[in-house]
């Protein structure tokens, strides 16, 4: 029986077109079967023969009946078992986005967040971003926006780049072997599919970088996580498997911010060439170091064409601009052009050439000092904090560089429940477990936390409440 709802929102004949749409779908009304006349239906729900006759035109429309008016409705032949409803399926989804939107009631009541890698946009250059842009809009370029330009990126920005990585990292490479990505993972998915037909499994650090490690699995390499020493990753246990590829973070190990000593780094070097192998060194936060000079690069030690270097403007300048880049072997470079000779550079020209611009006018080396200065007093403030309220309970691992550290917490919690406690009183922290490949190797008692969006009292009052909800 139809049950005509007049406060619903819904018009009244989509709910008779749903109600014989739900009745011949299930079975319920069969090939053959005569609907009541329009007229009949009307006067029985007390509505509009018109409205009766659009719900059973929307069916005839849609297959589920013929007739016409005057002549009556009939069902036509159906196979209910190859029909399939939605509606529990809507209805899982409306239940699944309700859910999500008590997650994000949760997250609005987090007053403290320690997210790793999103920047304080009080530090963004904003001024002078904006006229980096006017300039290459108004510059005698400008015929370049309607253009496929230059395909593995504009070759001032190139020059720029490697005069940069010269004297900050040590790199050693001409322009050319210089390729715009749009953000590392895009990096990593073309080395993937430059090296496929020779390279079926990649040694990474175990912990190490998760959206890397999934971005070789999507694309069908198998994983082979190397434990980490003090120094870097295990070269004993690499000398045991038959990789010709790896993966790694020596600079500023991620997570744990261990960095690689000068021996390591050579014989790395050393076993690439004899094994044939390349090595993927990603410099990802390089520029932030607080208490030294940042750490030379591997590719700078390399004289055989072994290493791969790879950086990012997402760490030091702006997340959402997705500018990397790629540093390749003249070997690599030869392979990669022939490969990807049809592609085109995914970062937009005007930021390129923004970004060219900033570089070539200094900007970018006043804006490393400017944010150096500002994420050194707020990693002191982070660490003085813990120290004060949380003493001897707690070791901290990887400091003195980037945007985080590993918080290791000694009060027999599991990593789930020290960050469920956190969210209780207001205060967000990141798990660790998800850097492993292995997590049975996990200790299962660390937290991520990153300082770079909050200030300086924040840091402080964060820490304290995180004092109440783990001691």
């Amino acid at each position: 029986m139809i049950v005509i709802d007049n406060n619903e929102k819904e018009p009244i004949y989509l709910q008779v077109y749903k109600y014989f749409k739900a009745q011949i779908s299930t079975g319920k009304l069969i090939q053959g079967d005569r609907l009541p006349s329009t007229r009949s239906l009307a006067k029985s729900l007390g509505i509009s023969r018109n409205t009766v006759e659009a719900a059973y035109q929307q069916l005839c429309t849609e297959g589920y009946l013929t007739g016409k008016a005057g002549s009556g409705y009939v069902v036509l032949p159906i196979d209910v078992s190859l029909y399939s409803d939605t509606s529990e399926k809507q209805q899982e989804l409306i239940e699944k986005v309700m859910q999500e939107q008590d997650k994000q009631d949760i997250q609005s009541r987090i007053k403290y967040n320690f997210q790793y890698g999103k920047l304080d946009i009080e530090n963004f250059p904003v001024r002078i971003w904006k006229k980096a842009l006017n300039e290459a809009l108004n510059s005698c370029d400008i015929d370049c926006i309607g253009a496929y330009n230059d395909r593995i990126g504009e070759r001032g920005l190139r020059i720029e780049i490697m005069k940069y990585l010269y004297f900050s990292r040590g790199v050693i490479c001409d322009p050319d072997q210089i390729i715009l990505t749009a953000g590392t993972l895009s990096a990593l998915s073309l080395l993937c599919q430059l090296f496929r037909e020779e390279c079926e499994e990649i040694a990474i650090e175990e912990p190490g970088y998760d959206n890397g490690r999934e971005a070789f699995k999507n694309h069908g390499i198998r994983i082979l996580p190397i434990p980490l020493e003090e120094d870097g990753i295990n070269l004993k246990i690499l000398n045991s498997t038959k990789a010709n590829l790896v993966y790694m973070t020596p600079s500023h190990q991620f997570p744990t911010g261990k960095v690689m000593g000068i021996n390591k780094r050579l014989n790395l070097i050393k076993w690439a060439e004899k094994n044939n192998a390349y090595l993927i060194e990603d410099d990802y936060d390089s520029e932030l170091r607080y208490n030294s000079r940042p750490v030379p690069s591997m590719q700078s030690l390399d004289q055989e064409g072994r290493v791969i270097y790879i950086n990012t403007f997402s760490k030091a300048f702006a997340p959402s601009l997705r500018m990397s880049f790629m540093v390749l072997p003249h070997a690599v470079l030869k392979k990669y052009k022939k490969t990807f000779f049809g592609y085109n550079c995914p970062v937009s020209w005007t930021e390129q050439k923004a970004m060219q611009l900033f570089m070539e006018e200094g900007s970018w080396n006043r804006h490393l000092r400017k944010i150096c200065t500002i994420y050194k007093k707020k990693h002191d403030v982070l660490l003085t904090a813990l120290h004060q309220y949380m003493k001897d309970k707690v070791i901290i691992h990887g400091n003195n560089a980037g945007l985080h550290i590993l918080l290791e917490v000694n009060n027999g919690m599991t990593e789930k429940q020290l960050i469920k406690n956190a969210e209780k009183i207001g205060v967000r922290v990141y798990p660790v477990s998800i850097y492993w490949e292995q997590p049975k190797n996990y200790k299962d008692n660390m937290v991520l936390v990153g300082y770079s969006s909050l200030t300086e009292k924040e840091i402080d009052e964060g820490i304290q409440l995180l004092q109440f909800a783990w001691f």
